[in-house]
Order: structure tokens, then sequence, then C-alpha cells
């Protein structure tokens, strides 16, 4: 039996998450509160979830008035604050010039010494994984509290950092919506915050991302048939959740925007935003960034595609 074929068993997590009750705990009382008969490290899908009321709470209405104790959005320019009043229409907004060059080029140095010093590497391709366990100065710049106040604001709740992903090239990846990465229920208690790291263009490979793809239905396991059963994983691949994101964009007739970012813009975006990386045309270029993902804190948060509860520091 292969590992690939393993993994496909519900329980091949499960023996690794009884020994994770630290970052499990929450759910204890989250299970008690939506009466899901589960222990702390069993697996969990929306599927678990949908007898539960589905019913939209991530898109809301905002003005100023919701801002006006948030010292950030108080200092941004006047583009700035009318991209962040707009969230809710567009699922993004874009803070520009978020942080000073000397800040990023701390930033920078911290990234090239960990990896020099073997602190850090590379997984999934070209991504540098939770430099936030690792880097104070990493870690401060996601928990700023500043950010975090207008994120509680854009969440409707408490934000509370889950990861961070640093990357030195383009992500190059499929567009998306982070919520069949990283689920939550109520659907949309998530939010990505992703900050260039130097200047971005047409050769480095730039984000891209379809306004108002937020307002769409969440597409989770249902949606292409890859729920399982009571003890495997769906038998589908993540090459078809793909195919089903490209159909989708296709019939929907959904237009893209690619974001030209600044050294030290920062973007942030709704969980159910459709996303992703364009090619990296240019391999001689690097296209430094990264990548911040809030949950909102008592949400119930999981992977829906390998049915694992979301280890919460």
């Amino acid at each position: 039996m292969n590992l690939e074929f393993f993994k496909k068993y519900k329980f091949s997590y499960l023996f690794y998450n009884i020994f994770q009750r630290k970052k499990l705990i929450n759910n204890v009382a989250l299970y008690k509160k939506y009466n899901l008969s589960k222990f702390y490290f069993s697996p969990i899908s929306s599927k678990d979830l949908s007898h539960l009321p589905q019913e939209r709470t991530d898109l809301f209405s905002l003005n100023e008035k919701n801002f006006e104790n948030v010292e950030l959005f108080n200092n941004l320019t006047d583009n700035s604050k009318e991209s962040v009043l707009n969230f809710q229409e567009n699922g993004f907004c874009i803070l520009n010039s978020y942080l000073k060059d000397a800040e990023v080029d701390a930033i920078n140095q911290e990234i090239t010494n960990m990896i020099e010093s073997q602190k850090v590497g590379f997984r999934y391709r070209n991504k540098i994984m939770f430099s936030i366990h690792y880097s104070k100065l990493i870690d401060s710049v996601g928990k700023s509290e500043p950010l975090n106040k207008l994120l509680d604001v854009l969440l409707q709740g408490k934000a509370q950092l889950f990861q961070s992903i640093n990357f030195l090239q383009g992500s190059e990846q499929a567009t998306h919506s982070d919520t069949i990465h990283m689920t939550t229920y109520p659907l949309g208690g998530l939010l990505g915050v992703w900050i260039a790291l130097e200047d971005t263009n047409a050769e480095n490979g730039p984000l891209h991302y379809y306004p108002q793809s937020h307002k769409m239905p969440y597409l989770l396991n249902e949606s292409f048939d890859n729920q399982g059963t009571n003890f495997m994983l769906g038998s589908k691949t993540y090459s078809d959740y793909e195919k089903m994101m490209d159909a989708f964009i296709k019939n929907k007739n959904l237009k893209k925007e690619i974001l030209l970012a600044k050294k030290g813009d920062l973007l942030i975006w709704h969980a159910n935003l459709l996303h992703g990386g364009e090619p990296h045309i240019n391999k001689s270029l690097t296209r430094k960034s990264m990548v911040f993902h809030y949950f909102k804190k008592d949400s119930i948060c999981y992977h829906e595609i390998t049915q694992r509860p979301s280890l919460i520091q």
C-alpha cells in the first residue's frame, strides 16, 4: 500500500492529531456549541456541517462609522480608505505603501538569514511556511495591533493569525478560493493578507483575482463530487478542483484583474475571493512577497479536502 493511498483513509491523520490537543482544544467547546458528536481530533468536513444553518453572514455593509476607532484606517490615504470601504463590494482592498522601504528590507534580510541558517526551507515547491514561528520580526508584522483591529472589522469578530507564507518567486498557483484549503464554519471566517516585498510586474508572476467573485457560492467537496465516505476521503484530486474552478469561471464569465503592486503595498482578500498567481515568465527576476492568513476566533476551522481540523497556535 503506497503512502498516497494510505492518506485517503480518514484515520491516517487521526493518530497525529491525538497528540495535538493543545492546538485543537478549541474544537471541544465549538463542537459542543453546534451539537457535533466529535472528538477534538476527529476528521471534519462541510458534509458534517451540512445540517447546520448555511446562510451567508459574511456579506455585510461597511461605512466610515465602522472604522471610526481604527487608527490604521484613519491614517490611510483617501484612495486606500475608499478601497477598504469597498471591501464587501469587491472582495478585496489595497493599502498602498503599508510598509516603508526600510521595514520591507529588514523582512527580506530576515528571510535571507533564515534560509542561509537553514531555520526555514521550501515546501510545496516554492513556499516558505510558518516563518512567524522562527522570526519575531515577521511575527510582529502579522500580529500588528493596528492591522489586526482593521481585520477585526472586516471579519466582524476577532482576527486570529493562523499561518504565514513567504515567496521568493511568483506562486504561479491556479485560481482558487482559500476556503478549499482553510475552511470555516460559519463560512467566510477567514481573511488573507498579501504584502509585496518588492515591485511586481508582468514578468515576475503577479497576483490575479476576480472582483466580486466572493459573492458566488462556496465551492467545496460536494461541488466536485469529492465528499467521500465515513471512512475514506473523496477520490478526486486537487487538479479536479482546479478543472472545476476553470469551468466555473468560464460559465460565470468572470473577469480577471492583475495586481501590479509596489513594494510595501498590502492586499486583503475575502475568504471566497477567487485568486491565484500569474506565470513567472522571467525566472531571473524574484517576486518577494509575504502572506498571512487569519481565522475568525471561535470559528470551526478545518481543511476541506483532507478533512483535518486546523492546528491553531
